[in-house]
Formats: C-alpha cells, sequence, structure tokens
C-alpha cells in the first residue's frame, strides 16, 4: 500500500527585490516590475513556487487608501489544485488590510477570465481606457501592453 503525504504549502515571507526577480522568470507577459511596497511568496514544502508584489497605485491615487497588487506570478508546472494566484491575493489583501489600506485593486487582461480574483473577493470595475504613459511634458518608453485592461476592486 502507497500513502502519499501532503505537500507542506504556506504562505512565506519573501523581500520584494527577491519577487521581483521571481517576476522576471515566471511572469507571462510583464516580466519587469518597478518597485514595491511589500510581498509575499507561496512555498511547496519550503520551495518558493509563487510571488506577489503590492506596490503604490498611479499617483492621482495615492494617500487614497488604496493599493495596487502589481503583480503574480507562478512556478511554470504548479498545480492548479493549490490555489497559489487566490492564496496571494487574499494574503496581500490582509496584510494591506493591517497596514491600514482600505481597497486593493488589481488589472488583467481582457482574456484572462479572473477566476483568482473573484475567488479572493475582488469585483469588476470594468475596463480601463488603456493608452501609453507618455505625455509632451514627461516622455516616457513606449508601454509593454497599451491596450485596455480589466480593473478589479475589493473593499478591505
Amino acid at each position: 500500500m502507497v500513502v502519499e503525504v501532503a505537500a507542506k504549502v504556506a504562505i512565506v515571507p519573501i523581500t520584494c527585490k527577491a519577487a521581483r526577480l521571481l517576476v522576471a522568470e515566471w511572469h507571462r507577459h510583464l516580466k519587469f516590475t518597478q518597485g514595491g511596497l511589500f510581498a509575499a511568496a507561496l512555498a511547496i514544502d519550503g520551495e518558493v513556487v509563487a510571488v506577489a508584489i503590492a506596490a503604490n497605485p498611479a499617483r492621482v491615487w495615492q494617500g487614497t487608501g488604496r493599493v495596487v497588487i502589481s503583480r503574480v506570478a507562478v512556478a511554470p508546472g504548479v498545480a492548479v489544485e493549490v490555489n497559489a494566484c487566490s492564496r496571494l491575493y487574499g494574503e496581500l489583501c490582509r496584510a494591506a488590510k493591517a497596514l491600514g489600506y482600505r481597497e486593493a485593486w488589481t488589472y488583467t487582461l481582457p482574456e484572462e477570465p479572473g477566476v483568482s480574483l473573484r475567488a479572493s473577493g475582488f469585483q469588476s470595475m470594468g475596463m480601463t481606457r488603456g493608452g501609453e504613459h507618455d505625455r509632451e511634458a514627461r516622455p516616457r518608453a513606449p508601454a509593454v501592453r497599451p491596450d485596455p485592461k480589466q480593473r478589479w476592486m475589493r473593499v478591505l
């Protein structure tokens, strides 16, 4: 008789710098992340297999009690049953609430269904306009994905 021992799945601390390195390796379409306020990782049997980073919102929303979950990235091959994304969204929301934030926002591409976000208590706020960050008085490099995004929000 074969007895399988369940894997130990745990949320573990990680620095924003270490999380950004893993995002660069694992994220499907946005490899570069600038900055971050705090981060969390999901480990299976002590090995980090997913990370999430919380960051400041756009300048116009800073100081309004909002935090943005800027990236969630999962290593290839991690079983869907682990619910890595939902667990990390939930953990960052709990941490943000403990720090005094009132809302958490995040964004997905239009073709992404948002299953993990709904499971974590986020609600769709509709589509953004998209576009470039470049302005006449403030030139910027072209956006990697300037297309409209689905905005999600969770009251903390």
